[in-house]
């Protein structure tokens, strides 16, 4: 059977969030789910198995890697650690922007020390808002951490669907990452603040982080050829 021809723009859109602690589980998912996605998630469950040895498995299949590590220390240490990141070759990278400007600005600077020293192009450093399953947070701290954000030089940042209003207002250049993506009438599981594919869309996102909704379906094929088409229509 051929592979189903999916637009690259459609598929630069999706990140597919490899959320298990095995990399030959990641590896098969990744290449199964390979025509629909452009853009792999490496998150803490699965770089705490497999380490940056994951990022090169699949950097080799084709995928953007976006490592979702979530970094949040004092800034030499995150610079650190950014710099180490910024010479593996990934395309994203994100801090806890709860870390302010100070630590996300060393996170920045490290990612590009890091790059350089490889010839690489920098990672794009992505600012972490609010976590989608947290139902509590007051409305002021979207702004106040986006603001951070843009001060410390961040490219892009991570939001729900339902805070990509007041992102787009505040920093409409800001590549939006939106995690918690769900097709209509999907469980949410625990995630508090969720969208469809074409809601983020229509409201402003650049990548959508999807993961359960595809992965543990009972025909990942056709969950991720529903949300692909999603996006087409």
């Amino acid at each position: 059977m051929s592979e189903p021809e999916i637009p690259d723009h459609i598929r630069q859109h999706l990140a597919l969030a490899l959320d298990v602690d095995d990399l030959v589980a990641a590896s098969r998912l990744a290449r199964e789910l390979k025509p629909w996605f452009g853009v792999a998630k490496v998150g803490l469950e699965l770089f705490s198995a497999a380490g940056p040895e994951a990022f090169g498995v699949l950097q080799d299949m084709g995928y953007a890697v976006f490592a979702d590590l979530k970094l949040h220390d004092i800034p030499t240490t995150v610079g650190r650690a950014s710099r180490v990141l910024g010479a593996l070759g990934v395309r994203y990278v994100t801090m806890h922007a709860h870390g302010d400007v100070a630590m996300l600005s060393a996170g920045v600077e490290g990612l590009n020390e890091g790059a350089t020293n490889a010839g690489l192009l920098p990672p794009v450093a992505v600012a972490v808002t609010v976590l989608t399953s947290d139902r509590d947070a007051p409305p002021h701290i979207i702004p106040k951490r986006v603001r951070a954000a843009m001060e410390a030089g961040c490219g892009g940042i991570v939001c729900a669907g339902t805070d990509l209003d007041d992102v787009r207002s505040l920093a409409p250049r800001m590549h939006k990452v939106v995690p918690g993506i769900r097709p209509a009438g999907a469980s949410s599981d625990d995630q508090a603040r969720v969208a469809t594919p074409r809601q983020a869309i229509d409201a402003g996102a650049d990548l959508l982080v999807v993961g359960r909704a595809v992965t543990a379906s009972d025909d990942r094929l056709a969950a991720a050829a529903a949300i692909a088409a999603e996006l087409s229509d």
